[in-house]
Formats: C-alpha cells, sequence, structure tokens
C-alpha cells in the first residue's frame, strides 16, 4: 500500500515535523480534512465529562455525576473522560460478606476513594475494570474512524500497576498519541485532520508524571487548567489556575498549552447540573475563562450529568459546537 505524511504545524507558524503514516484507510485523509478542516489540536473543542464513570448504568452508584454509561456517554457526543484509577486489592472478606458478589481480583479498578470502603459511594458494584472502561474507548474509536477521544486520569497507582493495565486494551497502543514523535513541545499541537489520518486517536493525561513511557502524559506539562470547583452554591465562577505556578495564559515559544475548563461543583447533583449547563457556562467561557486564558478558548469542557441544562436553548454540546465554529 502507499503511504502518506501528516505535517505537525507549529502553533506560531513555524516549521513542521512530519510523520509518516499508512494510507489504507479508504480516503481517510479527505473524509478527515472534510471532517476537521484546518484546525490544529489545540483550536478544537471537545465536550468531557467529569468523573465519567460514576454513572447509573455501568455500575450501582448512590452519587453519581452521569447519567448513562461510558459508551452512551461517547454515542451522544463526549469526546474527554475523566477517571480516577485505584489499586484493588482482593478481599476475602468482601466476596464472604456479599455472598459472592464481589469477588474481584486484584487490578487497576475506578473508584472514587478507597475501593473498599462504601458500596455505592467510593466504588460500586459491579466493580469497574480500568483495562474494561478503556476496551470500551478504543472499541468506540475503532467503529468511529472520523473522532478522537482524550482520558484524564486522577490517578492513585503506580506506573507499574497501570502499564499492566494498558497493555490488556485490544489495540490501544496502535492508537495512542505520543507526542515526541509528532514534535509537539518544538512545533505545538498537529491537526486533528492529521491525527485522524494517522490513526492516532487517543490522548492519555495523567496527574502523575512518572508514566510519560507509557504514552500517558504528564497534564502539568501539557496543560492548564482552572480550579475545578464553583463551590457549594455554584457562584465561584471566577477563572483561577488549578496550579500556582502554571497561569491560564502562559506563553511558550512555539507551542501552546491544551486548556482544560472544569465547570462542576463540590457534590454534584441533577438539580445543580441543569442549573450550571447552560447560560452560567456560556458566559463563563466568554466573561472569566478566556479572559484570563489570554482571549483563548477551552480545548476541553468537563460538566457534570451533560444532558442537562437551563432550558435557555444553551447546553454542553451546543457550547463547545459553538466554541468549534469560532476562531
Amino acid at each position: 500500500m502507499g503511504a502518506a505524511t501528516a505535517s505537525t504545524a507549529s502553533a506560531t507558524g513555524g516549521t513542521t515535523s512530519t510523520v509518516t503514516v499508512s494510507a489504507d484507510a479508504g480516503g481517510a485523509s479527505g473524509a478527515a480534512a472534510a471532517r476537521w478542516g484546518d484546525r490544529r489540536l489545540d483550536e478544537a473543542a471537545f465536550l468531557t465529562t467529569h468523573n465519567a464513570f460514576t454513572n447509573y448504568e455501568d455500575s450501582r452508584w448512590s452519587s453519581a455525576n452521569q447519567a448513562e454509561s461510558v459508551r452512551a456517554q461517547l454515542d451522544n457526543g463526549v469526546r474527554g473522560l475523566s477517571l480516577d484509577t485505584h489499586w484493588y486489592e482482593r478481599s476475602t472478606w468482601l466476596c464472604i460478606i456479599s455472598f459472592g458478589s464481589d469477588c474481584y481480583p486484584s487490578d487497576v479498578y475506578l473508584c472514587h476513594g478507597d475501593c473498599k470502603t462504601f458500596a455505592g459511594a467510593t466504588y460500586a458494584l459491579p466493580r469497574q475494570s480500568f483495562h474494561g472502561t478503556m476496551q470500551t474507548v478504543v472499541d468506540f474509536l475503532a467503529t468511529h474512524p472520523q473522532e478522537v477521544v482524550t482520558v484524564f486520569l486522577e490517578d492513585y497507582v503506580s506506573a507499574e500497576q497501570l502499564g499492566q493495565s494498558l497493555g490488556r486494551v485490544n489495540g490501544l497502543s496502535e492508537m495512542l498519541f505520543r507526542p515526541e514523535a509528532w514534535g509537539v513541545r518544538e512545533h505545538g499541537w498537529p491537526k486533528v485532520a492529521d491525527l485522524v489520518t494517522a490513526g492516532k486517536r487517543l490522548l492519555i493525561f495523567s496527574d502523575r508524571s512518572d508514566r510519560e513511557h507509557l504514552g500517558v502524559m504528564y497534564d502539568k506539562s501539557w496543560t492548564v487548567s482552572n480550579y475545578w470547583s464553583l463551590g457549594d452554591l455554584g457562584n465561584d465562577v471566577a477563572c483561577v489556575s488549578r496550579w500556582s505556578d502554571v497561569p491560564l495564559d502562559r506563553q511558550e515559544p512555539g507551542f501552546r498549552r491544551l486548556f482544560t475548563m472544569s465547570h462542576h461543583r463540590n457534590i454534584p447533583t441533577v438539580l445543580t447540573a441543569a442549573l450550571d449547563n447552560g447560560t452560567k457556562l456560556r458566559n463563563r467561557i466568554a466573561d472569566q475563562c478566556r479572559p484570563a486564558a489570554g482571549g483563548r478558548k477551552p480545548n476541553f469542557v468537563s460538566v457534570d450529568f451533560h444532558r442537562l441544562s437551563d432550558g435557555s436553548g444553551h447546553t454542553p454540546a451546543s457550547i463547545v459546537a459553538e466554541l468549534n465554529a469560532s476562531p
């Protein structure tokens, strides 16, 4: 078969680097250009779900951040998922007292705190393995060849444990985007269409710095991010940096960080998400977060209960679409 080249353009219009890719995908390059145009990754916006795994469909969570399963979220337009990884050591005691319903092997699971403390709150049954959820993501990408998905990890496992879990996900390594192969630090983020053409359509970020050899990017090195909470009352709309030493408007020669914007409260509820996800979100982006980030739009807009809104006609999905239609 022939080969195609995907060029990674500098965010400042400078030199490009080139990655050679297979051109097997039946006109993938033209289809990708039609879908994504000339937008670089740092010029695109993606709907993102906070604590995507705590939902009412994948497991029996009593306190959830989303209504739908991870697969349904992807099917309904979500392109960024935040997940919490924890190590669970098999417990004979839990297996016994649960009458055999909690006899899971030691592994990396998705928990919201300790994986043994409060069923439905810090973990849920059936237990959600990290590699199983990542397989769901890869399987979605395999059947949607024009899409790009980003996973953000709140990471409480070792690099070795994470690597072993990722290694069990069929097809992941072929899809995983590795920034060093594209010269991102030197030349800026590639065009989304080039990622699609190259088949490198899965990005993974972690809040731990010791796993970039796995293809898992350290978020503090590659992104800017606002402090995650709107507060208990939902009125803390100021956009301040999550990291005191990485301002939202940080400038670096030839490279622009991706901007992850969180927009959710300390305790998720259906009612408060509906109040927060419409006009308040749209206005916060325009009046607070874009100015704080030096005028640039967020690349990832993270919300709870992403399908809900305030009845204004503005939803998280429509707001992201509006961002993608704007400079």
